[in-house]
Order: C-alpha cells, then sequence, then structure tokens
C-alpha cells in the first residue's frame, strides 16, 4: 500500500483516473449528438470540475519527485491511452493502424523526456 502512496506512483494512479474523467467530459457527449449544446456544455464542466481534483494534486505530488515536463510527458501518453481504449469502448470507433504508429512515435519522443 505504501507503493500506491509514494509520490513515484500516485501522481501517475490520479492523472490516470482524472484522465478518464477529462475524456467523458471533452468527448463523451458525441453519443449524444441530439442534445443541445448547452446541455453537452454544461455537463462536461461538471465532469471537468472532479477531473481537476484529481490533476492539480497529482501535479502538485509529482512535481516533488518529477519535473514538469516529465509530468506533462506522463500526462499527454496517459491522455492518449485513456483515450485510445475510450474511443474503442465507449465511442465504438476502430483504432487503425496509423493512430498506433502515431501513438508509438510519441510514446519514443516520451522516452527521451525520461532520458531513457
Amino acid at each position: 500500500m505504501s507503493t500506491l502512496l509514494s509520490p513515484y506512483v500516485l501522481p501517475i494512479l490520479m492523472l490516470i483516473a482524472s484522465n478518464v474523467f477529462m475524456t467523458f467530459a471533452w468527448y463523451g457527449h458525441l453519443r449524444f449528438s441530439t442534445s443541445p449544446l448547452w446541455m453537452a456544455v454544461i455537463a462536461s464542466w461538471g465532469i471537468a470540475f472532479f477531473e481537476y481534483w484529481l490533476a492539480v494534486p497529482a501535479n502538485r505530488i509529482g512535481h516533488t519527485v518529477y519535473s514538469a515536463a516529465q509530468l506533462k510527458t506522463m500526462q499527454e501518453v496517459i491522455t492518449l491511452t485513456v483515450f485510445a481504449a475510450f474511443s474503442v469502448l465507449y465511442l465504438k470507433e476502430p483504432l487503425t493502424w496509423n493512430h498506433a504508429a502515431g501513438f508509438a512515435l510519441i510514446a519514443c519522443g516520451a522516452a527521451l523526456i525520461f532520458k531513457w
């Protein structure tokens, strides 16, 4: 349990959770295209409120052991991973080879940030 609460792991878990919220806030309404736009905006804003309660502390905790560039890079890789799963499972859109190749190239760039 203490490993999960370490400043190395906890921010990553919190960023994953925040990205799930934010992905639903930004893209979840696409399945409800007949709803008025104002309703989508209000619902998205409400979901995003909870995302901030995870992302801000994750970055504050994470910055004790990671640089801001490393945190942002983690955020982007997590965002793409969560979005890929969301797109396939929730929106029922295919993940094509060019999406996978593009995500892989971004992951390679992320590796450079961490000096691997």
